[in-house]
């Protein structure tokens, strides 16, 4: 009998403990620091903070998201960028995202940029009205000019491939969507892109871009040591892209591993992350 109770108490604790790792997991954000440096970059930016969220996915911090605002605070980089997945198109909830977004735009400028959910949420527009209504800047294949003093790089930011409709290779669009951000865009300035898609890293190197912050591969939902993220969408199981810097030629691309999840419900050893690029 006492072997049976010392058991029963042994399974609980297990239970107990693993519940405490998951919920550790899934809501201890962490902020990753990832440091730039490119003689591109304008001597009034040495030191510029760009501060990234990613794939929110309606994930709840807090009370009106304090937790993940007094991050934001604490860190007080220039400015901050969405990349994507703001909402999630299951459990569509605008409120959730619109609780964070009232409170940072008081204080920094923020820029956003579609993910697939956003497509898929069928709501979309009715987000983006809400999101322009408190002054963010919504990039959809354009770009703006990021000054400090007398000098600037560009922003651009594009859709998410989901938003073109037909039976269009994706990697193609997003070439066309860069393109159409570049329009009368001065190329020999220093540039960032916000893309919510990884995996196109070829494209990207391609198209000459100095900086890429993405995100969707959610760090690839369960990381192991030595091996990295087990499973990303759009890149399948042992994923190339799914979290910190990489870097192709001339292009340095930093993938966010977010803040949310949406299909798999759980994070394992791969804790939500904002991330905070700094440019030398």
């Amino acid at each position: 009998m006492k072997k049976k109770i010392n058991r029963i108490v042994m399974i609980i604790c297990i239970l107990v403990g693993f519940t405490i790792f998951l919920y550790l997991q899934n809501n201890l954000i962490s902020i990753t620091e990832v440091k730039i440096t490119s003689s591109k970059i304008p001597s009034s930016f040495k030191g510029y903070k760009i501060l990234q969220i990613s794939d929110l996915h309606n994930k709840k911090f807090g009370d009106n998201q304090d937790v993940l605002i007094q991050k934001i605070k604490s860190i007080d980089p220039d400015i901050i960028a969405i990349t994507g997945d703001l909402i999630d198109s299951k459990s569509y909830d605008a409120e959730v995202s619109m609780q964070l977004i009232r409170e940072i735009v008081k204080k920094y400028p923020v820029y956003f940029v579609t993910g697939n959910h956003e497509q898929w949420s069928g709501k979309y527009n009715n987000l983006e009205k809400e999101l322009k209504k408190y002054d963010v800047n919504v990039l959809r294949n354009e770009h703006v000019g990021i000054r400090k003093g007398e000098q600037e790089i560009n922003l651009l930011g594009i859709d998410d491939p989901e938003f073109v409709t037909g039976n269009r290779d994706e990697g193609n669009i997003i070439i066309d969507e860069i393109k159409k951000a570049k329009i009368e865009m001065q190329p020999d300035k220093y540039n960032v892109l916000l893309s919510h898609r990884p995996e196109f890293i070829k494209e990207y190197t391609n198209e000459r871009l100095d900086l890429v912050l993405s995100g969707h591969a959610h760090g690839g939902q369960v990381r192991l040591p030595f091996i990295g993220g087990l499973v990303a969408p759009n890149q399948g199981v042992l994923p190339k892209y799914t979290a910190g810097l990489y870097v192709e030629q001339n292009t340095s691309m930093v993938v966010s591993r977010g803040l949310g999840n949406s299909i798999i419900p759980q994070r394992i050893l791969n804790r939500p992350e904002i991330v905070v690029v700094q440019l030398n």
